[in-house]
């Protein structure tokens, strides 16, 4: 294979990594030890992987060997041997090939996740509300953490726009590709003869910067704070805990009200922020490096089109990939996988083509 050496030197640092993990010396050192622990879990699939590939390996020399037996069954018993093996190697190949593709540094961080009602009106935010119903549920099948940092309800028990901080392990990994204009085709609740309304929503994934990627001084920003309010403006608390952060320079304002502390609602608001500068740090550094590395992000536009939810045939179509599922219902209940993983997919095919055309 021809990757054969880099793979048996990625193993052999893995080994060394799992003696490091058991020195007292470096047990004592907190900041050594979470250093070498996720280098340490950052090649384990990797070398998983590699040592599932070479006992395969293993096994089907052995079987051609036996095909050189003088026992008519003996041979058949390894003809079947070989034929089970070379496919199931091919696949392991291509797995580790995906995975020694270069790690994008933003893929282990926690995200926030934005979802905005489109146009659509009431419908439009009965729908945000869905969506981002599916994408809790999903996470909770992640075991990853949501945490609402604010919400805009409409008067029809929608959502004008949500924002939530989503945590956990590989998330931004998994969702980047979630970001843009999600359409939805069905026929509200309030329309009397049955007819199909087209209404969108735009849902954002931001990366989670931390404190050293993105610096915000105090002389920067300015505080307000204000009362809860709910549907219709109602306040829902007396204190002023709600807090409104604008960030001067760039004219970027974000509020929290979900927690009844104001230092939360502050710490909260102030993570929703940096990520929000940090991607505008991103936007810019990809516009400088032009259209061919955006094509190599893919989804750079969030004003595109990606995916349509059609209620009526129990339909959803990514636009990106050409994938319909006739399986909305259970979609909508959390069950994302499939859509996110063959999204991924597809990148990573795209990725590998380019890797291999450098070759």
């Amino acid at each position: 294979m021809k990757y054969r050496e880099k793979l048996d030197q990625i193993e052999k640092h893995f080994e060394a990594l799992t003696g490091q993990m058991a020195d007292a010396q470096i047990i004592s050192d907190p900041d050594q030890y979470r250093k070498i622990s996720k280098s340490h879990k950052d090649l384990a699939e990797i070398v998983g992987k590699y040592r599932e590939y070479k006992v395969a390996s293993e096994q089907l020399e052995q079987a051609k060997a036996m095909l050189h037996e003088s026992d008519p069954d003996m041979r058949e018993l390894a003809q079947l041997e070989v034929e089970a093996q070379e496919p199931a190697i091919r696949k392991i190949e291509e797995d580790l090939k995906v995975l020694l593709l270069p790690k994008d540094p933003l893929d282990e961080k926690d995200v926030v996740l934005e979802i905005r009602a489109g146009t659509g009106g009431d419908e439009a935010t009965l729908f945000a509300a869905e969506v981002f119903r599916m994408y809790s549920r999903y996470a909770e099948g992640q075991r990853w953490k949501v945490e609402v940092t604010s919400v805009s309800e409409s008067a029809v028990g929608g959502v004008k726009e949500v924002m939530a901080l989503i945590s956990g392990d590989k998330v931004y990994s998994k969702l980047r590709y979630e970001s843009g204009v999600h359409r939805v085709q069905r026929v509200p609740a309030t329309e009397t003869q049955g007819r199909v309304h087209t209404s969108a929503i735009t849902v954002a994934v931001l990366p989670e910067a931390d404190d050293v990627e993105i610096k915000v001084e105090e002389k920067d920003i300015r505080v307000d704070t204000f009362c809860s309010s709910g549907p219709g403006g109602q306040s829902v608390n007396t204190t002023y805990s709600a807090i409104r952060i604008t960030h001067l320079p760039t004219g970027t304002i974000v509020s929290c009200q979900d927690e009844k502390s104001q230092i939360k609602n502050r710490a909260k608001a102030m993570r929703v922020l940096r990520s929000r500068l940090y991607d505008m740090e991103l936007e810019k550094q990809q516009a400088a490096i032009g259209a061919e590395r955006r094509s190599m992000v893919g989804t750079g536009d969030r004003s595109e089109k990606i995916r349509t939810y059609n209620f009526p045939q129990n339909r959803l179509t990514d636009h990106r990939i050409g994938l319909t599922l006739h399986q909305l219902d259970q979609v909508m209940e959390g069950r994302v996988d499939v859509i996110i993983e063959g999204v991924i997919g597809h990148y990573q095919a795209e990725k590998l083509q380019r890797e291999g055309a450098a070759d």
